[in-house]
Order: structure tokens, then sequence, then C-alpha cells
């Protein structure tokens, strides 16, 4: 009888927990499965190696990228603004993902690399058909990292006001490089 669908997401959450929390290092097979609360055996057959899972989380990130890119491209506000307006960080599924895609590209794990190259390029890709400068979108795409980044770390300030200040005024300055003002 094959085993349900969730243990096998149940093992990566625990991954992705493991990797977050305490660093790639510690994300090790017997942890990955204390942590799910299955037995070694269970993980080892959804993931037979540490591998396994890393390719299980990189296909996760970009399907949860893919699912973003779908969003940015269909956003009224046109996707370059999307893509600044959703780089808050908030604890979300995609969020999650990109934060252990980037600990595995720091631990230079196989796949890792690749999937952070495919997911900003991606992104890349969108925001240039919206804004159709190469420079303006490479402008975006470094705003969007950089609130992203600094959200994550916690270096922006706690209160949503300020938050969103600083928000409108890097939507402020996409609207005087590329000349648009924001649908009313």
């Amino acid at each position: 009888m094959p085993r349900k669908p969730e243990a096998r997401d149940k093992l990566l959450a625990a991954f992705e927990h493991l990797v977050l929390t305490e660093g790639e290092r510690a994300a090790t097979l017997d942890a990955v499965a204390a942590q799910a609360g299955v037995s070694k055996g269970g993980l080892l057959y959804h993931f037979p190696h540490r591998q396994a899972l890393v390719d299980a989380a990189m296909a996760r990130c970009e399907e949860l990228a893919r699912e973003d890119l779908d969003r940015l491209t269909a956003s009224p506000a046109g996707a370059a603004r999307e893509f600044l307006t959703t780089s808050l960080y908030e604890d979300s599924p995609l969020d999650r993902s990109l934060g252990v895609a980037f600990r595995l590209v720091q631990a230079r794990e196989p796949g890792a690399r690749e999937t952070c190259e495919r997911v900003t390029g991606d992104w890349y890709g969108v925001i240039l058909a919206d804004v159709r400068d190469p420079v303006i979108a490479t402008a975006v795409l470094s705003m969007g990292d950089g609130l992203y980044q600094q959200a994550a770390m916690g270096l922006l300030p706690e209160d949503s006001r300020e938050r969103h200040a600083i928000l409108d005024r890097l939507l402020e300055a996409l609207d005087r490089l590329t000349g648009s003002h924001p649908a009313d």
C-alpha cells in the first residue's frame, strides 16, 4: 500500500525547518526524520539520500516561484510594482523556501545555485517585459532584493506604517525611473 503523500510533505517541511532554524548541517537524515516524527526508514522511502531532500526542496522552491511569477504577470499594477510591493518578507511558504535555497547556496549544495539563478532570471524577465529597459529591470530587482533581505533579517522598522513608508518611497522611485504613474 503506497504511503500517504502527507508524509513526504511533512518530511520536506521538517528539512526546511531545520535548515532555517539550525542551519543546513543540522538537517541530517536522522534529524529530519525526528523533526517530522517518522522513522528513518519512512524518510528513506521518500528520500533515499540527503541530496533527494535538497532536490525536492529546490523543486518546491521553483514551483512556488512559478506561482509567484504568474501572480506578478497578472497584476494590474504591473510586474515591477507588484514585485516591489511583495518584497517585504512575510514568512510565506515562498519566503521560507527561498530562505532554504539561499542557505543551501551558501553551503554549496548541488542544484541550489541553479535554482536561485532560474528563479531570479524568471523574475527579471517579467520585470523587463513590464519596464522594457534592462537597467531599470535590474534596479527594480535589486531594490526588491534589498528590501526583502532587510525585512528577512529584521532590519526594517517593526512598525508596519514605517515599513510601508519605505515601500512607498521605492514605488515613487520606480515611477520616476519609468516615467509612469500608478493606476488610480
